[in-house]
């Protein structure tokens, strides 16, 4: 039955994210907000929400763990699942961007996010706000070299489906409506689901939330980059990957520790799965400039996903 209520709570959240997506972006329209915001802010945020309604619920619902887990899990499964298997199908280029921005930022959150559970074992209420603050600098940043580049066809530009500007009012709240309830629900369901697991498997709610929950959330991601790769298409961006660990460390936890404090309880948390993190994002540097300068090819992809493999295995053995 535990299994059921996972794939029951994945798929809500799979269909409410798509829903607040699409409401979001009509009603920014309506509100006439430009593209450019919309892809970087709007977008993003809602995209965000399968993983903050999970990490909220859980947290309110005293399973602190899933909250951490959801969260530190996904980013290493963007990286080494979803990352590595499309490189594995084709060759990804890597823009400059990458290194200037996009990167540092990221590594800058991640160890913050270390350091801040380490000096207490637990991420309150002000720190939760410090890494929200972080957050508007990281989008305030992005939105700077955007305008910058205006006029050029960006990535972000090409995100935002302008057909949804037409949607109707009644639509749009209805999406709304949809998106809110699928989402809750999901997310109600999913931890209930990773509960039952852990406690019938004899593990932590943590090893579930790290391999199962984490690599639940990101199956769209990894679903449309397969998709994309087989065609000879435009698979997902690095950038794109590295946007969403930043979101997922600044919006979820620090949205989630605003409205109840996230504590440590296990300790292999701070002891092996935020390393994993930590290194999945390291080694990009080298991944990206050797040997062949901003590519990441097959042989790398594989290095991911073979590192991916062994980082659930001791998931479940430690």
């Amino acid at each position: 039955m535990s299994i059921l209520f996972i794939f029951l709570g994945l798929t809500l959240l799979v269909i409410g994210g798509e829903f607040l997506v699409r409401s979001s972006v009509a009603l920014s329209f309506k509100l006439h907000l430009s593209k450019m915001v919309i892809g970087l802010t709007v977008v993003s945020f809602a995209t965000s929400a399968p993983e903050l309604l999970v990490s909220l619920n859980a947290a309110l619902s005293g399973f602190s763990d899933i909250s951490l887990g959801n969260v530190i899990g996904s980013n290493i499964a963007n990286i080494g699942l979803v990352l590595g298997i499309t490189a594995v199908i084709g060759p990804l280029a890597i823009d400059k961007d990458f290194y200037k921005l996009n990167w540092p930022i990221m590594m800058f959150i991640s160890l913050a996010l270390y350091g801040l559970l380490t000096s207490g074992n637990e991420l309150s209420r002000m720190e939760g706000g410090g890494l929200i603050a972080l957050l508007v600098i990281y989008l305030w940043m992005l939105i700077s070299r955007a305008r910058k580049t205006r006029g050029k066809k960006t990535e972000v530009l090409e995100e935002v489906n302008e057909s949804l500007a037409m949607v109707s009012n009644f639509k749009i709240a209805i999406w709304l409506l949809i998106g809110g309830v699928s989402l809750w629900g999901g997310s109600e369901l999913l931890v209930k689901g990773a509960v039952d697991l852990a406690t019938a498997m004899g593990v932590s709610e943590r090893v579930i939330a790290v391999t199962m929950i984490a690599v639940g959330t990101s199956v769209p991601e990894l679903a449309a980059s397969v998709i994309a790769a087989l065609k000879k298409e435009k698979a997902i961006s690095l950038g794109n990957l590295i946007g969403s660990n930043i979101f997922n460390i600044a919006c979820v936890l620090g949205i989630t520790s605003l409205i109840q404090p996230i504590a440590v309880k296990s300790p292999e948390v701070l002891t092996n799965d935020i390393f994993w993190m930590l290194g999945f994002a390291a080694v990009l540097i080298p991944f990206v400039f050797l040997p062949k300068r901003f590519e990441i090819g097959r042989l790398k992809g594989f290095v991911l996903v073979v590192a991916y493999a062994i980082f659930t295995s001791m998931a479940f053995i430690n």
